[in-house]
């Protein structure tokens, strides 16, 4: 077996940050709220399981996002989990905020909305923000959930989204 030595990259910039944890697969969610009677909401692959007791998960929040502002005013969220089968509403919701969601087919319990037939749902209420860095931290309570186990994950990883292999393998240890 031979060993390829790693360069480390000089400077940790914002170039660099993204090249090098494009090397990390990450699901692909949605998260939504009806406000207004507009669904509010965005794409998101930053979403990390916390806590199991109490149940939180976490999202953050580009500064940059002009979605964040409206979206942070609704008092419940849904997290919509992608799977293979909604690849497709990916380029849908690269459309500006006023349109983003025509022609999805949402579902809306409490205010939160949630992509129909999604891999996995997620209902949440914000519990606390916190800066970081060039994005905004939030920590979620989960308030309800549901998982579709006939389905298969949509993954982002190296910046494009993908599908996992079909074959299971087991981890041993």
């Amino acid at each position: 077996m031979s060993v390829r030595a790693q360069t480390p990259t000089p400077s940790v910039t914002p170039t660099a940050m993204r090249h090098t944890l494009a090397g990390f697969t990450t699901g692909l969610s949605v998260v939504a709220a009806e406000i207004d009677g507009q669904i509010v909401g965005m794409p998101a692959n930053s979403l990390v399981s916390v806590s199991l007791d109490p149940p939180l998960v976490s999202l953050a929040f580009a500064h940059t996002s002009t979605t964040w502002p409206v979206l942070r005013r609704a008092p419940h969220w849904g997290i919509s989990v992608l799977g293979e089968e909604q690849a497709g509403i990916l380029q849908a919701l690269r459309r500006p905020a006023a349109h983003r969601f025509a022609g999805i087919e949402m579902t809306i319990d409490d205010g939160a909305a949630f992509v129909r037939d999604a891999l996995a749902t997620i209902a949440v209420t914000p519990h606390s923000t916190m800066p970081a860095g060039d994005h905004t931290l939030v920590l979620l309570q989960v308030t309800r959930l549901h998982r579709d186990t006939t389905q298969r994950p949509l993954v982002f990883f190296d910046s494009t989204t993908n599908t996992l292999s079909h074959g299971k393998e087991h981890a041993h240890g």
